[in-house]
């Protein structure tokens, strides 16, 4: 805030002294409670313009009715937030579809678009810490959008259908909401299609109910989830339901994979238990996966409970996506400046994996990378410095981020490590965190000063140097 000079001396004693302030004449003294427009964007240093100010979701009821034939979309989302602010207006992430109507707690809304924002300005303003539901019934045809790195995320058509996928902010193609990870709300997902058509999503699936030729499918998400994290797949798909783990878990397999998937469901049900046991309790209710025969996407996406494979994935694959449901789908990064939080830990599970079930140790997989040469791209840059949007699962952050954790575990043996390992999935169990949770937690847990080492691992550009 810019210091105005004061009026006079005596004024401004007074104004002191009462708590007020004080103000030249004719300035308007807005009181502390008065309401504001809720920020566009919550100033994440690669995605600056991604999430909103001013409230926090704490749930989204979304009914969505999809027409393939046409690739239209109809939906309503029920957004149920807090403010943590009075608000006299606040701002949704939207791309494309129409808008039909919003409401804010039953009265009509005015909605303004600009670019990607949605702007709601309720008929009554919102007081601070105050529970409200947002209610925005729209249309469209959803859209695929391009990530900065040029891979496809959104709204993505299939052969026979549709897969929604969100990372890092294709959520908002194809459902309004405050679309960056550190907002974390419940779901409720009903999605109604053609019948003969199954409709997947996070979480476990309640009704299912056929009328008029359509089938309407109730997915339930109790833990909280980014909304990046969030999924719909639409085909042709049989859900596969063996509980051969002893976390409950629905894997949903296209018709087009059966035969090449067929080993799926028994890889979710061991991944999950190995980490349940390696990582401390499964975070979610229930475990699974999406084995679709879709788009031409290059990725997997660890998409809540349901990890989304484009085709019959292999073995460690699915370690990959399983571990991604402790480390970045429960214990979240506050902003993507971190993913490495992400994608080192998920990529340094593959290794342990390797090393617990007769492959290379971790050690030999982290001389393999550190044999490259300087000038290769997992040098380019430190993994916890992303330097902009289109690094952000760039080479470093997977492989040089779980480098660094091995270099860590060789400093500070293999008991300490893996109880680091668990206590942070249990103290940050569904929250967000940053880089320095981590570095604070090693260095309380171990009494070591470990600043150099991540220094150099995590924060510095270049190959690093090594005994």
């Amino acid at each position: 805030m810019r210091r105005l000079p004061p009026p006079t001396a005596l004024l401004c004693a007074l104004l002191l002294t009462s708590g007020t302030g004080c103000a030249p004449a004719g300035t308007t003294v807005r009181p502390a409670d008065s309401a504001t427009a809720g920020a566009k964007g919550v100033g994440d240093p690669l995605f600056p313009a991604m999430g909103n100010g001013g409230y926090e979701v704490e749930h989204y009821g979304l009914s969505l009715t999809y027409e393939p034939k046409d690739g239209s979309l109809t939906g309503t989302a029920e957004i149920s937030a807090r403010t943590d602010r009075a608000l006299s207006s606040f701002s949704l992430d939207f791309h494309g579809l129409q808008i039909d109507r919003a409401t804010v707690d039953g009265a009509t809304a005015a909605a303004t678009r600009a670019g990607d924002a949605l702007r709601l300005t309720p008929a009554k303003e919102l007081a601070a810490d105050t529970a409200f539901t947002a209610v925005i019934s729209y249309h469209g045809v959803p859209e695929a959008l391009t990530d900065p790195d040029g891979s496809q995320e959104g709204w993505l058509k299939t052969p026979d259908g549709a897969v929604a996928l969100g990372e890092p902010n294709g959520s908002m193609a194809w459902f309004p909401g405050n679309h960056h990870p550190s907002d974390k709300a419940a779901y409720d997902l009903t999605v109604t299609v053609p019948e003969g058509m199954t409709a997947v999503s996070n979480g476990e699936l309640g009704k299912q109910e056929t009328a008029n030729g359509r089938t309407s499918f109730a997915w339930h998400t109790a833990e909280p989830m980014a909304s990046y994290l969030a999924t719909v797949a639409i085909g042709s798909f049989t859900l596969d339901r063996t509980a051969a783990g002893t976390v409950p878990q629905t894997v949903a397999i296209h018709t087009a994979q059966a035969k090449r998937a067929a080993d799926v469901p028994s890889w979710v049900a061991s991944a999950t238990d190995w980490g349940a046991r390696l990582f401390g309790p499964y975070p979610f209710s229930s475990t699974g996966a999406t084995i679709g025969s879709g788009p031409s996407i290059d990725y997997a996406l660890e998409t809540q409970t349901r990890p989304y494979f484009n085709h019959a994935p292999d073995e460690i694959s699915v370690v990959h996506e399983i571990a991604h449901q402790w480390f970045g789908d429960s214990v979240t990064p506050g902003s993507w400046q971190d993913m490495w939080l992400n994608e080192g830990f998920a990529t340094y599970a593959e290794w342990l994996w390797q090393e617990q079930h007769g492959g290379p140790t971790a050690a030999d997989t982290f001389a393999e990378y550190y044999a490259l040469p300087a000038t290769d791209d997992l040098w380019s840059f430190a993994p916890a410095k992303p330097p902009s949007a289109e690094e952000v699962s760039g080479d470093p952050v997977y492989y040089r981020g779980a480098m660094t954790l091995q270099k860590l575990r060789e400093t500070i043996g293999d008991t300490a490590f893996f109880t680091i390992l668990r206590t942070w999935t249990t103290d940050h169990r569904h929250g967000n965190v940053r880089t320095t949770d981590f570095t604070d937690l090693c260095a309380k847990a171990t009494g070591k000063n470990l600043t150099p080492l991540f220094e150099k691992w995590l924060y510095t550009s270049g190959k690093p140097t090594t005994p």
